[in-house]
C-alpha cells in the first residue's frame, strides 16, 4: 500500500470519528437559567395536594392560555438552540418550572427524541420546581434524588424553605462521571438581610451533600448550578464559584430597580475549575430597552400583566468544559 493510501485512510477513520462525536475531548455546554414562572395552563394538583397555581391559568389573572404557554416553550428552546448552536446544548439546569409536563414538552419543542430529564415534585406551594435536561447521546444518569430542605432535622424548616435541590450522577460520553446540583435558593422576599438565614440554611443542606460526594471521591467532578438568589461568594468548601471572576464584574443576570447582579451562578470542584470556562448569554434580541434605568434589561414575558411574548426575567449563564 502507498504512502498517500496509508495518509488517506487514516484521514478517512479520523474525519468519521470527529463527525460522529466519538472522539475524546468534544467540550461539554452546560446551561444554568431560571425560566420564570414556566407554567402549564391546567391547574396542577399532586397527590391530593392543590397547587397555588390559579395566576397561572386561563381563568387566572394573567389569562395564560394555551397559545402563550406554547409560545413560552418555544422561546425558552429558541435561546437554548443559539447558545448550543450546530450541535446543541448538553446538559441544563432549569429554575422556575411548574411540573414534568412542561419539562417534556421542552425537551419536545428543543429537538425532538435528542433530550430527556429528571424531575422531582417539591413542596412548594406555588408547584415551583428544578429539573435537569440532558442529551441523551452524551448523558447517561446513573443515580438522582430530590434533597429535601427537612434533611437537617427539623420538620418546621421543610415548610418554610420548600424548594427542593436536584441531585444528578451522570456518566458523560461513557467515561467521565459528573454529579450535578440544580439550586434554587431561597428568595430575597421580605429583604435580603431579612431573609438570608433562609439562603444559609439551605447552603449547609447543599454543603453536605458535597461532602457526601467528596466523602467517596476526594477528585470528583462537580457542577453546582442555579439561582443562588445572592451576589457571588465562595461560600462553599471545595468549590469555586465560578462568576466570581473578574471578567463579571459589571455584569449580571438580573437586573432590579436599575442594578445587575448575578444572582445565577456555577461552583465547581477543583477538577472541573482548571478545564472551563463560563460566559453569560447576554444576546440582545433577548433582552429590551430599560426606558426607565437606561441600557438593556431581560425581556420577560410580562411586564407587570401586560403579556409581551418576552424570555425570562434571568439570563442563562453557560460553563463551556474542555475535556
Amino acid at each position: 500500500m502507498t504512502r498517500y493510501y496509508i495518509v488517506h485512510n487514516i484521514v478517512t477513520i479520523l474525519m468519521g470519528l470527529l463527525v460522529t462525536g466519538i472522539m475524546y475531548g468534544e467540550p461539554l455546554r452546560i446551561v444554568s437559567y431560571n425560566v420564570e414562572n414556566l407554567f402549564h395552563p391546567k391547574h396542577d394538583t399532586v397527590a391530593g395536594i392543590e397547587k397555588d397555581d390559579w395566576e397561572w391559568t386561563p381563568e387566572g389573572e394573567r389569562k395564560w392560555s394555551y397559545t402563550r404557554y406554547y409560545k413560552k416553550e418555544e422561546n425558552i428552546a429558541r435561546v437554548l438552540t443559539n447558545i448550543g448552536e450546530w450541535d446543541g446544548v448538553d446538559v441544563v439546569g432549569m429554575q422556575e418550572v411548574e411540573n414534568a409536563l412542561v419539562v417534556k414538552r421542552l425537551c419536545y419543542t428543543l429537538r425532538r427524541g435528542e433530550y430527556d430529564f429528571v424531575h422531582y415534585e417539591s413542596p412548594d406551594e406555588r408547584g415551583i420546581d428544578v429539573a435537569l435536561i440532558y442529551k441523551k447521546s452524551r448523558v447517561d444518569t446513573i443515580r438522582t434524588r430530590s434533597i429535601r430542605i427537612s434533611e437537617l432535622g427539623n420538620e418546621r424548616i421543610s415548610n418554610l424553605i420548600t424548594r427542593d435541590i436536584l441531585y444528578v450522577c451522570a456518566k458523560v460520553d461513557k467515561t467521565d462521571t459528573i454529579h450535578f446540583f440544580v439550586c434554587h435558593m431561597p428568595s430575597q422576599r421580605g429583604g435580603m438581610a431579612e431573609s438570608e438565614w433562609k439562603r444559609e440554611i439551605t447552603k449547609r443542606v447543599l454543603q453536605e451533600a458535597v461532602d457526601s460526594v467528596f466523602s467517596v471521591h476526594p477528585e470528583a467532578k462537580i457542577v453546582v448550578m442555579g439561582d443562588m438568589n445572592s451576589e457571588p461568594k465562595e461560600d462553599l468548601a471545595g468549590m469555586r464559584n465560578k462568576m466570581k471572576n473578574e471578567r463579571m464584574k459589571d455584569k449580571g443576570t438580573h437586573k432590579y430597580q436599575g442594578q445587575w447582579t448575578c444572582l445565577d451562578q456555577f461552583y465547581v470542584s477543583a477538577a472541573m475549575d482548571s478545564i472551563s470556562t463560563v460566559r453569560i448569554y447576554d444576546e440582545e434580541w433577548i433582552q429590551e430597552t430599560d426606558e426607565r434605568y437606561m441600557g438593556l434589561k431581560p425581556k420577560r414575558t410580562y411586564n407587570g400583566f401586560t403579556y409581551q411574548n418576552g424570555y425570562s426575567d434571568h439570563l442563562p449563564i453557560i460553563l463551556e468544559c474542555q475535556r
